[in-house]
């Protein structure tokens, strides 16, 4: 039985990639360069500051040149946290579908803390997540189990009595990695290259309410 439902944000729990995709653009303005369509930076927007910096100025992330680039991206994205950012369709029904089941939730992403903990205060969640696991809030990141366990502890509950969604096979790798039940979220972040019918998730969902259906 599950007790426990456990989100990534980006791509899965909250539709982010509009603000992500506004820092990106705005920063190649800054340099003299022209804005990339919504529709390129959407499927990498679950990849972070620096998978969005490769992609806006192709620069390794080990030269000079990238550290400047990402920490104006992110002081850029840091003032536009909600700017359009929303939960997805459906989210917010099935949030309360969940507490009248009793079954409680929480968020486990690579996001650092600095910008996870706003994003969640601006979304009005704060008082209803049982439990919030950043990037850097253990030793390890996805895909790693660490921070999937360190989930489990927080909210009460068991690995095998969580289940995981994701949009990346990072979250299905973390999430079977801690024992647990896993699902692919796919209106996230998905791009072409991408193909999580073979992550070895535990079912494919195409909106937040038919996680509904899956728990029965």
């Amino acid at each position: 039985m599950i007790r426990t439902v456990l989100f990534d944000l980006d791509g899965t729990l909250a539709d982010t990639a509009p603000d992500l995709a506004y820092a990106l653009n705005t920063l190649l303005q800054e340099h003299g360069q022209a804005a990339l369509p919504y529709e390129t930076i959407r499927p990498v927007a679950s990849h972070g500051a620096a998978g969005l910096i490769e992609l806006g100025f192709d620069v390794p992330r080990d030269t000079p040149r990238f550290a400047p680039l990402r920490e104006r991206f992110i002081a850029i994205y840091r003032a536009n946290l909600t700017r359009e950012t929303r939960l997805f369709p459906g989210m917010p029904v099935l949030l309360d579908q969940l507490a009248a089941r009793g079954i409680n939730w929480g968020i486990v992403t690579n996001k650092p803390a600095f910008l996870t903990n706003p994003l969640i205060e601006q979304l009005g969640l704060q008082d209803d997540v049982v439990c919030v696991v950043s990037g850097d809030t253990t030793t390890n990141r996805k895909p790693h189990p660490e921070p999937m366990l360190h989930a489990c502890q927080l909210a009460g509950s068991k690995p095998e009595e969580c289940l995981y969604v994701g949009d990346a096979a990072r979250d299905i790798e973390a999430g079977k990695a801690a024992g647990m039940q896993t699902l692919v979220a796919l209106f996230g972040y998905i791009g072409e290259q991408d193909h999580p019918e073979t992550w070895g998730a535990n079912g494919l969902i195409r909106a937040p309410e038919e996680i509904l259906d899956w728990l029965g």
